[in-house]
């Protein structure tokens, strides 16, 4: 097992990565009350509920609620099942909810621990790909709108997140996959070195080989607790890590969520966020073909889906990453070096958007 921490002062917490950790006793350090709530979903719940209740101690009162799997639930009537969950069966101040599953069940249960009685402790156990390179870390929660991809939400960080790396064994290809995607993205935003790695590692990491996906989630980790850290609202290089996620995100939403998954559109996303960066002169071509062809290499897409780009365009001035009707892009200074850029010409992202969605 290997352990780091994000520092946050009084807010700060260790994530934990290995292999069979999920009943190992590890969360049970990290529970201050004595009633437990897991929350998880209806694929994730029979493949590992049994072993993290075990891990629980058996003196306190732990239940579990099991969520409707997939983008799709992302919502405020889902989050509300849990609040009614806490509110029905009396859990109180003292109460922490575990999310185990992916990332929208760790979004939601997360959500629903910042809001119940104004925030109660939850610890994540992230059992796909993306949840444990990216949305476990960092205390981002919340729910999808109609409007817009995580635009009801709050800033709420975990007890620890224990990553077990078995989990990823039982993902489909389609899941794992996308979930690269999010890998790729903090090393084309903070360390090329570890994107050669990946360069060079392709095989073993579509083969899922132990030893290179715990250096891998943890490379992942420590890029993502680094910039938490220094920044854990979002009010500055925080943004960074949406690299590629105003397109993906518009992606999504045009598509109907759950369509395409989020790492995938992700991809498709990166590559128009390396090629604007192109196009206004910040970048050089090479880069976004060695992107291009990483992403390829690693099953993912690299173009979107046919879409009206028009429609594309009016979803992203609903992002939430907007400021004072300003479009705020992260787009590449340098390979490895990502900036936030609200000088876009309206223009050329008009003819950027015409170029990948009209095919």
């Amino acid at each position: 097992m290997e352990t780091l921490n994000v520092n946050l002062g009084d807010r700060s917490y260790p994530i934990y990565i290995g292999e069979q950790l999920l009943a190992t006793g590890l969360l049970a350090n990290h529970l201050q009350g004595s009633a437990v709530l897991v929350v998880s979903n209806e694929t994730v719940a029979p493949l590992y509920l049994d072993s993290l209740v075990q891990s629980i101690p058996s003196s306190a009162r732990c239940g579990h609620l099991l969520l409707p799997d997939g983008e799709a639930h992302k919502t405020l009537a889902t989050a509300t099942m849990v609040l009614d969950a806490l509110v029905e069966q009396r859990y109180g101040r003292d109460a922490c909810l575990i999310a185990l599953g992916g990332g929208v069940v760790g979004d939601i249960t997360g959500f629903a621990a910042a809001c119940f009685q104004r925030g109660i402790d939850f610890i994540q156990v992230p059992t796909t790909l993306l949840a444990q390179v990216d949305a476990s870390v960092g205390g981002k929660t919340g729910v999808n709108h109609v409007g817009g991809k995580n635009l009801i939400g709050a800033f709420h960080q975990p007890r620890c997140v224990l990553i077990d790396i078995e989990t990823l064994n039982s993902l489909n290809q389609r899941e794992y996959r996308a979930g690269l995607a999010e890998v790729v993205k903090h090393a084309a935003i903070r360390d090329m070195g570890f994107f050669g790695w990946l360069e060079e590692h392709t095989e073993d990491i579509d083969a899922r080989t132990h030893h290179r996906l715990i250096y891998m989630v943890r490379r992942c980790c420590e890029i993502k607790a680094e910039i938490v850290a220094a920044d854990e609202h979002e009010q500055g290089v925080r943004a960074i890590l949406n690299f590629g996620h105003t397109f993906g995100h518009a992606i999504e939403n045009a598509v109907g969520y759950g369509g395409w998954l989020h790492g995938e559109a992700v991809a498709a996303g990166m590559v128009m966020a390396s090629d604007l960066s192109s196009r206004l002169g910040l970048l050089d071509d090479a880069f976004t073909a060695r992107l291009i062809a990483l992403l390829e290499a690693l099953g993912l897409p690299v173009r979107p889906p046919p879409l009206d780009p028009e429609q594309v365009g009016a979803i992203m001035q609903g992002d939430k990453k907007v400021m004072r009707g300003r479009q705020r892009f992260v787009l590449l200074e340098q390979p490895g070096r990502a900036a936030i850029n609200d000088d876009v010409p309206e223009a050329l992202l008009d003819q950027l958007l015409d170029d990948y969605f009209r095919g």
